[in-house]
This record gives C-alpha cells, structure tokens and sequence, in this order.
C-alpha cells in the first residue's frame, strides 16, 4: 500500500467527523455569507482543528474568497484544503538525518513512546543505517523489557541498564557503544512522567547535556510523541513539554484508530511544531513520514 493510500485509510475516522462537519455546512448554504463562516468555524473546532488554528483558516478563506471572487460555497473545500496544506507545510525542512545523529524521544507514557522507537529504529535500518537504541526509561516497570522485545523486531541493538538507574549513565555508555560501532542513528528513549514537571525537565537537561558533551558532532531532534485519540489534551501536552523540551519535531500516534486526527492542524497552527510521523496502524511498517499535502487531501477526499 502506497504512503497515500495508508494515509487515506489511517484518516478515515478523522475523515468522517472533520469532512462530514464541513460538507454538511457547506451543502446548507446557496451563497457565501457570514453566517456561513461562523457554521464553517464550529465544524473545525468540532473536528478537533483548535479555536485559535480553526479563527485563523475561516480569516484566510474570507480574504480568498473574496480576492479570487469565489461564489459557490462548494468551491471553499478546495480552498480548505489548500489553507490546511499551507499551515502544515510553513517553514518545515525536509527531515533529513545526517551522520550521527540523536533522536532523543519524549512523551507522556501510553502515548506509544515505545512502539514508535521500535518503528523508527525500522524505517532507519531498511533504509541502510546503522541504528541503536538506549533505554534511558529506566523507572517504568517493563519499559525496558518492552523495548528489548521492539529492538529485537526492529533487529537493532540496544543498551540497557538496571530498572531505577541513572538515565544520563545509560545515555553516556550508549553513546560509547554508538561511536564504537559507528552507529548512524542513536535512538533514546525518556521516561513520560509528568507528574512531576521538575524532575523531568532536570532529567532531560542531564540527558541532552551528555549527549552535547560526549557526543557534540551528533545532530540532536527532540521528538515529542502524542496521542491523536487525547483530541486537545494533545495540544495541552505539547505546551508543557516545549516548556520542558527544545522539541524540534512531533511523532503522532494511533491515528488510525481516532476521529481526532484534526488535532494535527492545531498542533502545527497553534505551537509551530512541525509534524515529522504520523503512525497510521499497529503493523512495524505503520509509521510513515508525514505529508501535508497529502494529510490535507486525504481529510476531505
């Protein structure tokens, strides 16, 4: 299945919720008035698009429809589509990975943390590159049993300490590992509990300061996963982890399996995080690298 199509089927509860709203309103109009805008509006934040993120695109369509003298309200879909595709794409460079580089992985627990090193470690490793993972969640039970079991799927190595170690020692013995070795990709995986804001931020400032002392020729990404199912907790989640975090990208998950899948657009409209995967099915090879065009085409198709 092509990355279109796996995107297209992954959307399909989010399709329904966000093009339903939208089609609807628009089939309920003859011409393009205010009050059109307004329906318009509350079917994107109903579709999970955000206040902020769904103010922003109705602003747009109006000066649009009004520049390029749009008549028939049918005619918004594409517009939207295209307004959508924009927001996503601003100021996002390809996610191009050099030699060595750190995917330093952060997230609350469940939001499939785990899971999606595991993928990554996959899409990394078929494309040729040498890639390890560290298990720097070292206080959840199992977490690194769990990871053990991806790594191994995955067929990469991994560095592991004791459950309640230090996660900055694993991170420095991975590092060890990864120049010996002459690893591409060091994937590190962080504890998700932000519970306690405080300690979690002092543990990731420890981590990514080993990281820029052992390891300073690395290129370090800070991806954030979340999950598409929390809706707007997912944006909530994000604001307090770019006050933890310098978050450079966002990893979402269970896409396939919400109808909150608009929260993409509010993500990227709201906090400029730019969107670098999005998981699309529970299979090793479901997380695919993230297209705009093709997200924002495959809301409405």
């Amino acid at each position: 299945m092509g990355l279109f199509s796996k995107i297209r089927q992954g959307l399909e509860k989010t399709r329904k919720s966000i093009a339903n709203g939208v089609g609807n309103v628009l089939k309920s109009f003859k011409k393009i008035d205010d009050e059109l805008f307004d329906e318009l509006e509350e079917a994107l934040i109903l579709g999970d698009l955000g206040a902020r993120t769904s103010a922003k695109l109705i602003e747009r369509l109006k000066e649009r429809v009004k520049d390029e003298k749009i008549t028939e309200p049918e005619d918004i879909k594409r517009l939207l589509v295209e307004e959508i595709t924009a927001i996503l794409s601003e100021g996002n460079e390809p996610f191009e990975l050099p030699t060595p580089s750190v995917l330093l992985i952060i997230g609350v627990n469940g939001a499939g943390k785990t899971t999606s090193i595991g993928k990554l470690a996959n899409i990394y490793k078929n494309e040729g590159k040498k890639v390890m993972i560290a298990a720097a969640d070292t206080f959840r039970a199992a977490a690194i049993d769990q990871l053990e079991i991806w790594a191994g799927r995955s067929g990469v190595p991994m560095v592991k300490h004791q459950e309640n170690s230090d996660p900055a020692a694993v991170v420095f013995d991975a590092i060890k590992s990864a120049k010996a070795r002459g690893v591409d990709i060091l994937i590190v995986d962080t504890a998700g509990r932000l519970q306690n804001k405080k300690n979690l931020m002092e543990e990731l400032r420890k981590i990514t300061r080993v990281i820029g002392r052992e390891y300073p020729e690395a290129r370090l990404e800070t991806l954030l996963v979340l999950d598409a199912a929390t809706g707007q907790n997912a944006v909530t989640q994000a604001e307090v982890f770019k006050e933890i975090a310098e978050i450079t990208g966002i990893i979402l998950t269970k896409l396939d399996g919400t109808a909150k899948g608009g929260v993409i657009v509010a993500i990227k409209g709201d906090l400029g995080l730019p969107v670098r995967f999005v998981c699309v099915g529970e299979g090793i090879d479901d997380l695919q690298e993230f297209d705009a065009a093709a997200f924002a085409e495959g809301l409405f198709e």
